[in-house]
């Protein structure tokens, strides 16, 4: 039996890391930032809605320091203990980050019903106004930055914070509607609806925001457990069908899987007595020719292939 497996680590996917360090950083320093400003003028203003969202940067903060833990490991060569590197961490960061995501979601929605039963509460509007300007174009701005880097670097790390930005923004952006529209009522005989803009669009914010994490989660729990998805199967087999036919293998199985950013491919082959005697450069001729077609060559690509003339090693 023969088999090759393809993991060198290049110095593209060092320099990408590296790159991938220093935003998250820089992510982690203006979350703190933002997260200190939503607290304090929320608390200034008497606005609920405005602490869940300091509430929320403070959450995030902390996701993006493991983001920047899981980086570093990613960017270490792999140990005799971690002999297949640490592409399982990212999946499991993720599900955290999410599962945390959707419980602040969910104690500031109970929190948004709770203040509408008791009868609303009074806003600063002129703080509460300048804050969510503020901050929405400072979201916005570093979300912008974020994805046109990642278009590069393409990090399922940068990726969740980039989407955290774009959260932050929306929920500062939410926000502001709301405080404008309470502002607008101000002499109107709908003033009395004021005391409930605050916990009314905390609680709509919630909802829409929930999904967001729950998706993540979902997928990072199939990357977990080890689920194939059904793209990467149905490609393997489509690979491993056409050479079948042009090579005339009796039989052959396949395992793949993605971790994170690893993908990993395993697949055993059963030659005919024909090809017996074709030696090594015909088999590696073959292994290119798979390696190919699934593509996405590199050292997050873990590819074994074996020949064999003896059915039982599929």
């Amino acid at each position: 039996m023969t088999m090759i497996t393809a993991t060198p680590p290049d110095n593209h996917a060092l320099h990408s890391t590296e790159i991938e360090q220093k935003v998250l950083k820089r992510s982690i320093l203006c979350t703190f930032f933002i997260a200190s400003a939503g607290i304090v003028v929320g608390l200034v203003c008497g606005s609920i809605s405005i602490i869940f969202d300091g509430m929320f940067s403070i959450l995030d903060a902390g996701m993006c320091s493991l983001s920047l833990l899981v980086s570093r490991l990613l960017g270490q060569p792999h140990s005799r203990r971690f002999q297949f590197g640490f592409w399982h961490v990212e999946p499991m960061v993720l599900a955290f980050n999410g599962c945390l995501l959707v419980i602040l979601c969910l104690y500031a929605f109970v929190n948004a019903i709770k203040g509408i039963i008791d009868g609303g509460r009074e806003l600063e509007l002129g703080w509460a106004i300048a804050y969510a300007i503020t901050i929405s174009i400072f979201c916005f701005s570093l979300y912008f930055i974020q994805r046109r880097l990642n278009k590069k670097i393409k990090s399922e790390l940068i990726a969740l914070d980039t989407k955290s930005w774009l959260m932050s923004a929306c929920i500062s952006s939410a926000l502001l509607f709301a405080f404008i529209l309470s502002w607008l009522m101000e002499g109107t005989r709908y003033e009395y609806l004021n005391v409930y803009t605050d916990p009314f669009a905390l609680a709509v914010l919630t909802l829409l925001l929930i999904p967001v994490p729950v998706k993540t989660v979902l997928s990072a729990v199939r990357e977990i457990l080890q689920m194939t998805p059904d793209s990467l199967d149905c490609k393997i087999e489509s690979i491993m069908a056409q050479l079948t036919l042009e090579y005339g293998f009796l039989d052959y199985s396949n395992y793949a899987t993605r971790i994170g950013r690893g993908l990993f491919v395993e697949i055993h082959i059963v030659v005919p007595e024909s090809m017996a005697d074709s030696g090594v450069q015909k088999f590696d001729k073959i292994r290119d020719e798979i390696a190919l077609s699934i593509g996405e060559d590199g050292p997050h690509r873990w590819l074994t292939i074996s020949f064999t003339q003896d059915p039982k090693w599929l």
